[in-house]
């Protein structure tokens, strides 16, 4: 169903099959025609295991997202509800049961399914038993999908607010979901052996994972080796720089600045319209075209990962290939080469399409990249980035917030200030307050004090651990290279993500065992632990190097970011990957990709309406 997902040495194709397979059986539990009602934030990441075409073969006729509006009429035999546990939408299932069955004289009886993602929840049963509308679903039930397929190396939980539940509301439901989620990963391939990670929630995660997965009959047993050779769990507090700094390379620019959402990119229609076809004037603003992004469309899977200012020579030099290749048909040629030549047409009509697309995405990602307020942005951060000038008051955060510049933007520079001078001095974070205050209402202290819990504000202590740690860790690259690059410091142009250092660091021969200096300065504990001593790990199990130097097999590690991880890591983890010494592939699990926009989104607190 989705070919790209294969062809790794973990096939993640086998999750998508599991996970279709899940759904169908849902579906076959029901009769008839059927709708889905499902919760909006499932819609989406669903799309990555099963297409529409495969849930209308199934006799799914109507789907509609779940929302306190009474259904539209259905003429249907079934009513499933699928969704994420949560009582506001317990709340709406329990409306639209209600609605439906007041109509019921006018309509045939509906019998009404629910199926909860990934786990039951007695909280919203009870909920739906006191609304009065428990008894009338026909089944109550868990479709079990922990994990959505985003790409043949990248899988996300699509849990949206995991870093705020943990930090600000110390809700601790998505370390169960992800220990499950490790666990089911497992079962599929194999008992993973070694197992370390820095950070509290971390190691909390693993000691979680490791007691569920114990005495779990699926997972590979003894000296069975799995898919898997190693995996790594990294706290998203470890880094939080990472997250706020701009990424630079093209599907980070993308999801940045226009949202990727379950790899499908909205942009406007008419600005990939051909000339000889412009629409009326007033179609124009409210039509969008749909663009799926993902390595299954060979330039993209070339260019996603580049530093933006790569991309145009990639496209131009696609553009003269593709141009030359056409060309040919010009010639003097025999009837059996120019029928080679149609033969291959539709694929280089086909490249031409992808070109001219990712021609029009890259206009309005300059559009944007060479604008003044990004420009100066930019520059701000990348002063931070260095440690310049962050024990006073910004002259440049001054001027937004005197122009009421998006809040957003004013807390993410304010935020990048904090962590690089590791807090702010007392009067300049109580300046910074005041003025926020001032110019954007009281309402703004709830988010103050969420950045606060989080650690992304906090007043300033003795001990400068951000600046430590970009020297003892070349966080900062004099000499770095954006078109041909010899280190990841390339995907935010001079910067090199910490928590993908940290893997980088894991390669080597001593692997973290030569960090403790720089492990002590980051929060958390670190821990390394070993499922099992497959007999080809011998009774070296301090050198992870010494393990991959017997094969010549690359070694397959998982690593997973727990609070989300941005397109920027995992260009840089696939950039690792590549470098021959370091004989590696790389299956990139998180909660959720984020980016410096959706991150500080958990963190704002919305003035009330009512």
């Amino acid at each position: 169903m989705f070919p790209h997902l294969s062809g790794w040495r973990v096939n993640i194709g086998q999750l998508q099959e599991a996970c279709a397979k899940e759904l169908l059986g849902i579906l076959e539990k029901c009769e008839g025609t059927k709708a889905i009602i499902w919760d909006e934030s499932l819609a989406g990441p669903v799309g990555l295991i099963a297409k529409y075409t495969f849930l209308k073969e199934h006799n799914v006729t109507k789907m509609f997202p779940l929302s306190g509006d009474p259904l539209p009429d259905i003429d249907v035999k079934s009513i499933i509800f699928i969704t994420r546990p949560n009582l506001k939408l317990m709340s709406y299932i329990a409306d639209n049961i209600h609605s439906e069955e007041r109509k019921r004289k006018t309509t045939i009886k509906k019998d009404f399914h629910l199926y909860f993602l990934p786990k039951k929840s007695l909280l919203c049963e009870k909920h739906l038993k006191n609304k009065g509308v428990y008894g009338s679903l026909s089944h109550v039930g868990e479709f079990r999908c922990d994990f959505f397929p985003v790409d043949n190396d990248l899988l996300s939980m699509e849990i949206r607010d995991a870093f705020r539940e943990l930090h600000i509301e110390g809700d601790p439901t998505c370390l169960h979901q992800s220990a499950v989620a490790l666990v089911t990963l497992q079962r599929l391939y194999g008992r993973i052996p070694r197992v370390c990670g820095k950070g509290i929630y971390a190691e909390k995660l693993w000691e979680l994972t490791k007691s569920l997965g114990r005495d779990d009959t699926q997972i590979g047993q003894g000296n069975e080796k799995g898919s898997i050779d190693h995996m790594v769990i990294l706290d998203r507090s470890v880094d939080l720089m990472s997250v706020l700094a701009t990424q630079l390379t093209y599907e980070g620019l993308i999801d940045e600045i226009f949202g990727i959402s379950n790899t499908t990119l909205h942009l406007p229609a008419d600005r990939f319209r051909r000339t000889d076809e412009q629409p009326l004037p007033a179609l124009s603003t409210t039509e969008t075209k749909q663009i799926i992004l993902n390595s299954g469309e060979e330039l993209y899977g070339e260019i996603r990962d580049k530093n933006f200012n790569a991309v145009g020579q990639i496209l131009s030099r696609h553009a003269n290939s593709i141009s030359t290749a056409l060309e040919e048909r010009h010639g003097d040629k025999s009837v059996s080469a120019m029928k080679k030549f149609v033969e291959r047409l539709p694929i280089m009509l086909a490249k031409k399409a992808s070109l001219a697309t990712h021609t029009t995405i890259a206009e309005l990602i300059k559009e944007v990249t060479d604008s003044p307020t990004f420009l100066d942005e930019l520059e701000c951060e990348q002063e931070f980035l260095m440690c310049a000038d962050v024990d006073r008051p910004s002259a440049f955060i001054e001027d937004l917030i005197a122009k009421q510049a998006p809040l957003r933007n004013v807390l993410r520079l304010i935020c990048m200030q904090s962590l690089a001078g590791s807090g702010l001095k007392s009067k300049v974070l109580d300046y910074y307050k005041r003025e926020l205050v001032q110019v954007y209402g009281l309402e703004c202290l709830l988010t103050l004090s969420n950045l606060e819990k989080a650690g992304l504000l906090r007043p300033q202590t003795g001990n400068r651990s951000y600046a430590i740690l970009r020297k003892m860790l070349n966080l900062t690259v004099d000499d770095a290279v954006e078109v041909s690059p010899k280190d990841i410091s390339y995907v935010h142009s001079f910067y090199a993500p910490l928590s993908v250092r940290l893997i980088e660091h894991l390669l080597k021969p001593n692997g973290w065992q030569g960090l403790n200096d720089v492990l002590s300065c980051l929060p958390g504990p670190t821990f390394d632990d070993f499922q099992a001593s497959p007999s080809s790990f011998g009774t070296r199990r301090g050198s992870f190097t010494s393990e991959i130097s017997q094969s010549d097999i690359p070694r397959t590690i998982l690593v997973f970011f727990l609070g989300g991880c941005t397109f920027a890591e995992v260009a840089a983890l696939r950039f690792l990957a590549q470098q021959e010494e370091n004989n590696v592939e790389f299956i990139i699990a998180t909660t959720k990709l984020i980016n410096k926009n959706t991150f500080l989104d958990c963190f704002i607190e919305k003035a009330s309406t009512e």
